[in-house]
């Protein structure tokens, strides 16, 4: 959608309309050509999104749905066709008369792919999210544009107001200016809606994003949330000069704590360790749950040295703690873990140094666990 053009030439509205100063009767009635009109230009890509999130809003409204980010992934998917399979149990849903809600979307949803659906989700999110600010875009500047040709149609109607002496021809004209600052004032009123529905949209979606980058166990970021710092970290690195280190960290016989004291427990040990190493997050310092008793660390700014360091003291403080099960008054016993850290600028791929990390750290579990092996000290005893 393009900006409406609100300028006039010189002369003022008036002669915008084919009025000139000192012209009367007929003379001043201006061909229909050359008459205002409000063109609202929308190009097919604005069109293709502003349907598309009409579409998304009559489904929810339609059938009563809470709006959220879940139910916003999931109407998208059927508008643009992305799960043939749903779209397909929607329609023999609503064909027998049985009522589409929530909790049935998620009953058929489930039956789905698992891994395929969040990984579909959350490209379905990155798109859904460019239209959305792309529309918004285009809604702000459209609506800005109209209240600026309202200012200025709204000051011409009373200078052809107050100019008595064209007559009836400009009383006529002024009934015509009137009705398209009405119509126009109509559009700003529908433009200044769009907007808060975008960013009612915008703010969903920010939030769902949000929940699908969090470990809800552990209140880390998870795997998916540090494979985009890792990128992130990387461009800064090399921008800035930094070194930067990633370490693999995993909990030692987590397997003998969960037979032991139960998976609850398991869970409260996964929580405190993560609290643990949340601790040494900062801003050069990201933290996140790579899965299962696993965790991976990245640290810009620190040398191997300072790094290993640094880690080091966090696996010293948990070792030197002796825990209690508090639902059975039974120790844990010591509770440790192990890691392995490489530098990433010393491997020709930043993917190697995760390798090397992981190598490591399955080094250290070897070596009788409750340690932390650099990569480069694996390389030098093989070699």
């Amino acid at each position: 959608m393009k900006a409406i053009d609100t300028s006039a030439p010189a002369g003022g509205f008036l002669s915008w309309l084919g009025i000139g100063p000192g012209r009367t009767g007929a003379e001043d009635v201006a061909p229909a050509a050359e008459r205002p009109t409000l063109e609202v230009v929308e190009s097919p890509v604005d069109r293709r999104r502003r349907l598309l999130l009409e579409d998304i809003r009559s489904f929810l409204l339609a059938h009563g749905l809470e709006i959220s980010p879940w139910t916003l992934m999931v109407a998208y998917e059927i508008m643009t066709g992305g799960n043939p399979d749903l779209s397909k149990a929607i329609e023999n849903q609503v064909s027998t008369r049985r009522p589409v809600t929530v909790e049935w979307l998620k009953e058929v949803y489930a039956q789905s792919d698992e891994g395929d659906a969040v990984e579909g989700l959350t490209t379905m999110m990155g798109k859904l999210e460019s239209a959305i600010e792309e529309f918004s875009k285009t809604a702000s500047a459209a609506k800005s544009a109209t209240s600026e040709y309202n200012i200025a149609l709204e000051a011409s109607v009373s200078d052809l107001r107050q100019a008595s002496e064209a007559g009836n021809v400009l009383n006529q004209l002024a009934t015509i200016a009137r009705d398209m600052l009405a119509r126009t004032q109509q559009i700003e009123v529908e433009l200044a809606r769009s907007e808060k529905e975008t960013r009612s949209l915008q703010e969903c979606l920010a939030e769902a994003r949000k929940e699908a980058e969090i470990d809800h166990l552990t209140g880390l970021p998870n795997r998916r949330a540090f494979e985009t710092v890792f990128k992130m970290e990387i461009e800064t690195a090399r921008e800035t000069g930094e070194p930067l280190c990633v370490a693999f960290c995993d909990i030692d016989h987590f397997k003998r704590i969960n037979d032991t004291h139960g998976h609850d427990a398991g869970d409260r040990v996964l929580r405190m360790i993560a609290q643990t190493l949340a601790k040494i997050s900062k801003d050069k310092c990201h933290v996140a749950r790579h899965g299962g008793e696993e965790f991976v660390i990245l640290m810009r700014g620190r040398t191997l040295d300072k790094a290993w360091e640094m880690l080091d003291d966090a696996r010293e403080g948990l070792a030197s703690r002796r825990l209690v099960n508090r639902s059975t008054d039974i120790p844990f016993g010591q509770i440790t873990f192990s890691a392995g850290i490489a530098e990433v600028q010393a491997r020709e791929r930043p993917r190697d140094a995760l390798k090397c990390a992981d190598e490591a750290l399955y080094a250290a579990k070897e070596r009788g666990r409750n340690c932390i092996l650099r990569a480069d000290q694996i390389q030098s005893n093989a070699a």
